[in-house]
């Protein structure tokens, strides 16, 4: 850059100047067809300067200015300027950027151009999924951010994916994303790409989209998909089974406690007799409970409900079990209670006031480290410390058929 336009770019007082001519070029306008500048905050001096430049002899001596000032706001004749300044159109453009440092970036061009990326986007996707247009809608509304790639990867695989369904034979849920996208957990449920899979099915199929993780999974069953349904487990101990299934047949003759798969329960669902069951939050339960001979009967659900959970409470209700239910008295552990309460009927157990009044008056052997100086025990913060059910007080009321 010529020494005199470095000048111009450091002289503080024009900086006000440079940048409002830097604002109208971002905003599209060509260095040629911009006459004046409106520029806010010009100082003094920064006026004086360009008066200098400006102001003729015969302005001068009418008394005029080619400055003119209206409140905090200077009118500049920027063509003039640069014509007196002899500074060519690059020149504007080198001299605006070194004196705000920042790009002249058209901004109405990246607009068109992020609005053109977009429009082809969706008529992407529209032709990808012809018979998704609620789909196709939210994720419109959900937008894309500067950079479609992942947005575009997500429609093709979607669309690659309908096109394998339904599936004959049955495929699991990671091996058509692995076949698809290389990436066994790219359609995972809890992903934003399994939930819009879960939402192309049910809208091709012409169902409601569920919300509950069981009937998400029977939902791709119809078509073929199978989810999750050897990972998970829930445990049973001393439950009885009057049935003549493999599974009845293990319940029976196992002295420990039995982990049944979602597979199980639904291929092989044992029939259960009527009975009352204790359903507990942590496996450490059921551990207690054998290892003190407990011959009630138990199930764990492994905190928060899980598709095989929800299958497992279906199936107690169904054969006329009578469920109680104990989690650790949190927040966590009272929200997934009130959950199988309302949806299944079940009795909330050894979770009231009074067994966490109790628990916090007999605190574990080991106490809790004090807080750092200027921190706050989670007591004096306001939130009541967790009762978890390893507990012996909790543990006394879960087991209250058995003395431990």
């Amino acid at each position: 850059m010529p020494a005199d336009l470095t000048y111009l770019a450091e002289d503080v007082d024009l900086r006000p100047l440079w940048r409002a001519v830097h604002g109208r070029l971002c905003a599209g306008a060509r260095p040629e067809v911009i006459n004046t500048v409106r520029v806010p905050t010009l100082s003094t001096a920064g006026i004086a300067q360009l008066r200098t430049w400006l102001d003729t002899s015969v302005r001068r001596r009418r008394g005029t200015s080619a400055v003119t000032v209206s409140g905090d706001t200077a009118t500049v004749p920027l063509r003039e300027l640069l014509a007196v300044l002899g500074i060519d159109r690059e020149a504007l453009v080198a001299l605006v950027e070194k004196a705000v440092g920042e790009p002249v970036i058209d901004r109405g061009a990246a607009a068109l151009a992020a609005a053109d990326r977009r429009a082809r986007l969706w008529q992407y996707a529209t032709e990808e999924l012809p018979d998704l247009p609620q789909l196709v809608a939210r994720m419109r509304v959900s937008g894309v951010g500067e950079d479609d790639t992942e947005v575009r990867h997500s429609i093709a695989a979607l669309a690659a994916a309908l096109r394998r369904l339904p599936a004959r034979p049955p495929v699991p849920l990671a091996k058509l994303a692995h076949d698809i996208t290389g990436d066994p957990h790219y359609f995972d449920l809890t992903t934003l790409n399994g939930i819009r899979l879960v939402a192309a099915v049910a809208e091709r199929t012409g169902q409601s989209e569920p919300s509950r993780p069981d009937l998400v999974r029977a939902l791709l069953a119809t078509v073929g998909v199978i989810a999750d349904r050897l990972y998970a487990t829930v445990l049973l101990f001393n439950v009885e089974a009057v049935g003549d299934g493999p599974i009845d047949r293990r319940l029976r003759d196992s002295p420990a406690p039995v982990a049944l798969t979602l597979l199980d329960l639904v291929h092989h669902p044992p029939i259960l007799a009527p009975q009352t069951l204790t359903v507990v939050e942590n496996p450490s339960v059921m551990e207690v409970a054998f290892i003190a001979g407990v011959r009630q009967p138990i199930a764990c659900t492994s905190g928060q409900l899980r598709a095989i959970d929800h299958v497992f409470f279906q199936l107690a209700v169904a054969h006329g079990v009578r469920l109680r239910y104990a989690g650790d008295i949190d927040t966590a552990g009272k929200q997934i209670a009130a959950v199988v309460a309302s949806t299944y009927g079940a009795e909330i157990v050894a979770m009231d006031d009074d067994v966490a009044s109790e628990a916090r008056h007999h605190p574990p052997a080991a106490p809790r480290p004090r807080p750092r100086e200027g921190e706050q025990s989670p007591t004096c913060a306001g939130a009541a410390t967790p009762v978890f059910q390893e507990h012996d007080v909790v543990l006394a009321r879960i087991l209250a058929a058995h003395r431990l």
